[in-house]
């Protein structure tokens, strides 16, 4: 039982960071790049947060990004293994072309995170902890407090530049 949270933990804190990473890269907190990322980040200063925290919220909401692509390579590998990860990414690539989303963040994501399920698999990590995993991670961003994650996104983002 222990192991198995280790395992979760383990796989949630990879998935963060590769979350974060390429929305981070992708430059997701610089402006509002899909509709209604910048209401969303407008709505997120006035409840006290941060607005470049909330642009990238907003833009993780608005358009398949890099936690929707994570989250499905995870889905997607534990159905197929590497195949099911890029199916995965490239239905994640007409989502953010249905979305007009200018980057492409999501696709990045989903297909590096179809290698990390997949060595992770082979590390003794099940596939379906990244999917646990991955939901925790967007928990934290997106679902436990907009003011104070916000504020930890937009202070990453300084630190990024």
């Amino acid at each position: 039982m222990i192991t198995s949270f280790l395992q979760i933990a383990f796989a949630a804190l990879c998935c963060w960071v590769l979350f974060i990473t390429i929305d981070m890269i992708w430059a997701l907190p610089r402006e509002g790049g899909v509709v209604g990322a910048k209401a969303i980040a407008s709505a997120v200063e006035r409840a006290g947060g941060d607005i470049r925290g909330g642009t990238m919220m907003g833009n993780i909401v608005s358009s398949p990004d890099a936690s929707a692509g994570t989250l499905l390579a995870a889905c997607g590998v534990y159905c197929f293994g590497i195949p099911g990860g890029l199916i995965a990414t490239v239905l994640v690539y007409i989502g953010n072309r249905i979305c007009y989303d200018p980057g492409y963040a999501g696709t990045t994501g989903c297909f590096l995170a179809t290698f990390m399920v997949y060595l992770g698999t082979l590390a003794g990590i099940p596939a379906e902890f990244f999917i646990v995993g991955m939901v925790c991670a967007i928990l934290t961003i997106q679902g436990i407090s907009h003011r104070h994650s916000s504020r930890l996104l937009g202070a990453l983002w300084r630190l990024r530049r």
